[in-house]
């Protein structure tokens, strides 16, 4: 009788790898190396281009990205990907923009794994809060101004709730992810909480990349200003005091397109 893969002992081993925001030069040396040895990369959508170029070309690449609304493939799909990956004996790299345990279903992905025998490596990436609001020299913290950091997400399942009273009360500043189509919705949740309605407030898009652009704003002007410069997605949203620093503290040039666009004049109506 044929021996199969697993019986034999030849079974592989899946790594969750972050990819972090989007410059290649954030990969961390062991997420480097993962690329360099992986028999199969399966993708997110919110890998860049310039990580996605450092794979070597015997690689075989899977996407299995997700968008509002677009999903190519379900998450338990994507599971069941993983494992029949690993039991072919195959050496897996799970990548993710940012960091595969801030909101990338990293755990999800390990429990259904470890159910299923599989052994599991994890690399941790820079996520999008650090990195993003890194480079747009908007510290997450500062003495004085802010004493801590809340990362949210608006994209919430059915038994989740967000609890904007107590994030309006806690003096911190508050990174909402996948939050660009409910932009709205997040300033005006939150100044019905309590928050003032010219806190300072930003949006950066393409953070950590050549076309990053960042849009400063307040709490009751971002909705527009996301509007009128056409933002898209990825996204990230900074609520908070912090973002009155990033004058004095941006350090980040943007390719010169990029830049123009954002500070391009405006039509009167």
């Amino acid at each position: 009788m044929t021996q199969s893969i697993e019986d034999q002992g030849q079974q592989g081993i899946v790594t969750l790898v972050g990819a972090g925001p989007g410059d290649p030069e954030l990969l961390t040396l062991k997420a480097l190396k993962t690329l360099e040895n992986a028999d199969v990369v399966v993708y997110d959508r919110l890998v860049s281009a310039a990580v996605m170029a450092l794979i070597p070309s015997h690689s075989q690449t899977i996407y299995v990205g997700k968008a509002k609304g677009q999903h190519s493939i379900t998450q338990l799909g994507i599971n069941q990907l993983l494992v029949r990956l690993a039991q072919q004996g195959k050496q897996v790299c799970r990548l993710k923009g940012g960091d595969v345990f801030v909101f990338g279903r990293g755990g999800e992905e390990i429990q259904y794994l470890r159910q299923h025998s599989i052994e599991v490596d994890v690399v941790p990436g820079i996520t999008a809060a650090g990195g993003c609001s890194a480079y747009a020299g908007i510290p997450l913290t500062h003495r004085g101004v802010s004493q801590g950091c809340t990362l949210v997400t608006v994209h919430t399942e059915r038994d989740l709730e967000v609890q904007w009273q107590a994030l309006a009360k806690l003096n911190h500043t508050l990174v909402f992810y996948m939050g660009l189509s409910k932009v709205e919705l997040i300033c005006r949740q939150l100044v019905n909480a309590g928050l003032v309605a010219a806190t300072p407030a930003a949006i950066i898009e393409k953070g950590c990349t050549d076309e990053q652009r960042v849009i400063k704003a307040t709490l009751a002007t971002l909705a527009e200003q996301v509007n009128r410069h056409q933002i898209g997605s990825p996204a990230l949203i900074i609520i908070g005091e912090v973002v009155s620093l990033s004058d004095s503290l941006a350090w980040h040039q943007p390719r010169m397109d990029a830049f123009m666009l954002m500070n391009k004049p405006q039509k009167l109506a």
